[in-house]
């Protein structure tokens, strides 16, 4: 008996792995929904679409994004965690997802509720300072904000948002005390800058770009370790004046937890191939953007050094949600429109609802 029972679990195991292997195989046999927890013209956004639009023609089947901003991200990182194991969900994740576990009271898990499919890509913060403003180097803003303590306004995408860590961050180390205004999503705070209205962003270098080339914002100082090639005459901000500063911003896709693993695996093969085509590496340099390539375990590890290192940022800046998002546990009754753009977000040109 015991042997029978043996061979029917081995036989149950087989099977399970060739019906796996077999749905691998099939899949994708419908689009694909990839929701983008921030609005339109975040990096989360523009990379997201970028590799969308790639990843796509490799599955022969199209991968839709999907907008569903609120609460700092976590609205549509829990409709992801709450979507059916098939393959069929993935969702846009970034540095903010390593943040919300310090400030809201999450009912999905940061690490275990998914799959760590892949990491896409990094892009260093810009210290951006409207034309106004009578400094033109990292030394003299920090002299400036020094002068003038809780005065200067820095816009960001909201609270625990890349922009609001980065400048957060800047204030514990260059010892300034700025005031941080925070609007629905980096656009909106990037269109506030650009109007004279808040003089500073810590800007990404996708948003960034456009405005520094035309002259409309003055880039003082970028957040990586090195100086950007799509800005090499911008020193670092930690050359400039404000030792070890580094604020970096990542992109990945992951899957809720429980997905296939053959098709977790397939995922992850077609997006490296994704960040190995000639024109995703063109899109990438143009923009700022460096690939980033880790298997799923280094990248499931990468995302738990991360909530490590922005946990201090956190509690060292008193950093708090303005309010607890109040968020349908169960997930997605109604979709929302899917949100179609005609080329990626350039400041101040809207993105357009699209049928669903």
């Amino acid at each position: 008996m015991p042997r029978t029972r043996t061979m029917l679990i081995a036989t149950a195991g087989f099977l399970l792995a060739l019906t796996a292997s077999a749905a691998a195989q099939d899949y994708p046999a419908k689009p694909v929904r990839l929701i983008v927890p921030f609005p339109p013209g975040a990096i989360n956004d523009t990379v997201g679409r970028i590799v969308a639009t790639q990843l796509s023609g490799r599955l022969g089947k199209q991968v839709i994004v999907e907008n569903r901003s609120g609460a700092g991200g976590v609205i549509g990182t829990e409709i992801a965690a709450n979507a059916p194991k098939d393959g069929y969900t993935l969702l846009v994740v970034s540095l903010v997802n390593a943040v919300n576990p310090w400030l809201y009271k999450l009912t999905y898990d940061p690490v275990a509720s998914f799959s760590w499919i892949a990491a896409i890509g990094s892009a260093p913060n810009v210290l951006l300072v409207h034309p106004e403003l009578p400094v033109t180097s990292v030394g003299e803003f920090v002299a400036y904000a020094k002068a003038n303590p809780g005065k200067v306004q820095y816009a960001s995408g909201g609270v625990g948002s890349f922009q609001h860590l980065g400048g957060e961050l800047f204030k514990l180390m260059a010892g300034v005390d700025l005031l941080h205004v925070p609007f629905k999503g980096g656009g909106p705070a990037l269109i506030d800058v650009l109007g004279g209205h808040s003089k500073v962003v810590f800007a990404t270098t996708i948003t960034a770009l456009p405005h520094v080339r035309a002259g409309k914002l003055r880039a003082l100082g970028v957040g990586s370790r090195a100086r950007s090639p799509v800005l090499p005459d911008v020193p670092t901000i930690a050359e400039a004046g404000v030792p070890g500063y580094e604020a970096v911003n990542w992109i990945g896709i992951v899957a809720p937890a429980g997905t296939p693993p053959a098709i977790a695996a397939k995922l992850h093969e077609e997006i490296s191939a994704v960040l190995d085509s000639a024109e995703v590496q063109k899109q990438f340099a143009s923009e700022g953007v460096e690939a980033m390539r880790m298997s799923s375990a280094e990248f499931a590890a990468f995302m738990v050094q991360e909530m490590g290192k922005w946990e201090r940022v956190v509690k060292e800046g008193g950093i708090k949600a303005e309010r607890s998002p109040h968020i349908n546990r169960r997930a997605d009754p109604f979709p929302a429109p899917r949100i179609t753009c005609r080329r990626p977000w350039r400041g101040g040109m809207p993105c357009r609802p699209g049928p669903a």
